[in-house]
């Protein structure tokens, strides 16, 4: 980029740079971004269809899961990759949502182009969006129903309303039940609830039915010697921070040997130092141990001998929830191991799942760690349920701490609308042309649902309206019978935080791309310094010939 100064030419930026300013600028922005949003789009609701995702290497994807969906596409606009964010953001703060949360700020863009046209500012559709972002989170508020936590009922429809339009919907009463169990566990006295604290551990083979939950630990690792008991009942537990090993000394030393007798001497006095740790676990009760460092085989052995179930290089977070499935205490010292450390469980024993030794450590009393086992036919079901059940434990716990939840099937984007266009009517300026264009992006959602379940999305648009205007608020399109249903009635509900977050990210995302006049590229690198020459690769029929502007694709 160059400028003229006085006739002289001025090198601003460096060569083969690139400037694309003004309305061409906001236009290719809100181009990819909507790109974003349109490639997803179908997969939302009850009725929305799957992605197959092939990578670089030929590894397949399946899934309907809208932020793994964007997650595996190889994006490479800056603007595309800002409707990523607010997919990964909406599911690190609630789980579920992704798709709702890209769908609606690709419809704002599409609404916000179009009052660009009429020549409205950036600036004042930006204010105007960010109005009726803040009194659709206050009007949200007002929509929401409060829930207790011991309301099971009630957090089985939240679950299976996230499981619905997955592979997990064929057993998602089964999977309901195990997921509201599991929460009702981990969750602490404060009503705090950490899903780290769920295990979820896949196994390829069987049903989806044949999934379970262990109110326990269950480790995929198997024992640390063939010796050992398969079943240890009511477990002494002890978890272990430090390695069963010879210690080798911090100083370099040099040991000189001269004859047989010392060399046997030295080798004995090894043995009898790994003996003596194996001694201190023995003394201390334990008769099943997890260790998250190495085990030394002497110390398999003598282990074995004792009749201790013995489990090495167990993963820190694996440590830690058995530490509250047990109650055990992690000790960092074999000098340290007392009684007093040591957690109980019912049955700890080895089991083979799906040709795979694993270690289930089950019949906990009051267990704040547990493990659901998922089981599928295919590798590629597995995976997707695993997706659905994290979506699922994450709303669930979404209530448990926020206790509030909203009708689904679109209902309370049909009310938003409705209300922000009346709220559009007492702002005036062209403010109120922005909030109007915001309340007509969040009806993308019912509009979506009905397109996607094979319904006339207009047809169902007029009628939801007019029972929202006729004070029916908890109307929303029921995806099964493709008519308008009172969702609260029907059990569809989801967590008022997923409806919240999914507005507030799409508005920020939508806001930042307006905002963007100017795009200031960098030429792209040409590659590691002599990786390839200048003419291209040998012997590849004058691909070196490549037209400008083709590298890349």
């Amino acid at each position: 980029m160059a400028q003229q100064l006085g006739g002289q030419q001025i090198l601003i930026l460096k060569e083969g740079s690139s400037r694309t300013r003004g309305r061409d600028a906001q236009g290719m922005n809100i181009t990819a971004a909507r790109a974003v949003a349109s490639a997803v789009r179908t997969t939302l609701g009850p009725k929305g269809m799957d992605k197959m995702l092939v990578d670089t290497i030929g590894d397949v994807v399946i899934t309907n899961d809208g932020v793994t969906i964007l997650k595996e596409m190889d994006i490479e606009h800056p603007a595309a990759k800002m409707m990523v964010e607010i997919a990964k953001v909406q599911d690190a703060e609630v789980g579920d949502g992704t798709t709702s949360a890209v769908v609606i700020a690709g419809e704002l863009l599409k609404n916000a182009e179009g009052l660009l046209a009429q020549s409205v500012h950036p600036t004042v559709i930006a204010e105007g969006y960010r109005m009726a972002a803040a009194k659709a989170l206050n009007l949200l508020d007002g929509f929401a129903i409060t829930v207790k936590p011991t309301d099971t009922a009630m957090l089985k429809k939240i679950a299976e309303t996230a499981l619905t339009g997955k592979n997990a919907e064929v057993s998602k009463e089964h999977l309901c039940e195990i997921l509201v169990k599991a929460v009702t566990f981990v969750t602490d006295p404060d009503g705090t609830v950490d899903i780290a604290h769920i295990n979820v551990e896949k196994k390829v083979g069987g049903a989806v039915d044949d999934s379970e939950l262990i109110e326990g630990m269950v480790i995929n690792k198997e024992r640390g010697n063939p010796n050992m008991p398969t079943s240890v009942r009511n477990a002494k537990i002890l978890l272990l921070n430090a390695a069963l090993e010879f210690r080798k000394t911090e100083v370099n030393a040099k040991i000189n040997i001269s004859t047989p007798d010392q060399a046997q001497a030295f080798l004995d006095g090894e043995e009898q130092m790994v003996h003596d740790m194996v001694d201190k676990i023995i003394r201390s009760g334990a008769n099943v141990l997890f260790c998250q460092k190495g085990i030394d085989d002497v110390a398999l052995h003598y282990l074995a001998k004792a009749g201790i179930l013995a489990v090495r290089r167990v993963k820190k977070s694996d440590s830690e929830n058995l530490a509250r499935a047990t109650g055990a205490n992690l000790v960092t010292s074999v000098d340290a191991i007392s009684a007093k450390d040591l957690g109980s469980a019912g049955m700890v024993e080895e089991k083979k799942v799906s040709g795979d030794e694993m270690i289930y450590v089950s019949k906990c009393k009051n267990p704040k760690a547990v493990s659901i086992v998922v089981r599928g036919g295919t590798v590629h079901v597995v995976d997707e349920l695993e997706r659905a059940i994290h979506d699922a434990l994450m709303v669930v716990s979404v209530v448990v701490a926020g206790k509030k939840v909203v009708a689904g099937g679109g209902a309370p984007e049909v009310e938003l609308s409705l209300r922000l266009r009346e709220h559009a009517a007492t702002v005036g300026g062209r403010a109120q042309l922005a909030i109007e264009a915001f309340a007509a992006s969040v009806e993308i959602i019912p509009r979506t649902l009905a397109e996607n379940s094979g319904a006339d999305a207009i047809d169902i648009l007029v009628a939801l309206r007019s029972d929202h205007q006729a004070g029916k608020k908890t109307v929303g399109l029921d995806a099964n019978t493709k008519k308008p249903a009172d969702m609260l009635k029907a059990g569809i509900v989801e967590p008022l935080r997923v409806k919240t977050q999914a507005i507030s990210s799409a508005t920020e995302a939508a806001v930042m791309i307006l905002r963007i006049d100017d795009i200031i590229a960098a030429q792209k690198s040409a590659g590691p310094a002599g990786g390839m020459p200048p003419g291209g690769m040998g012997g590849m029929g004058g691909m070196g010939g490549m037209p400008p502007g083709m590298g890349g694709y």
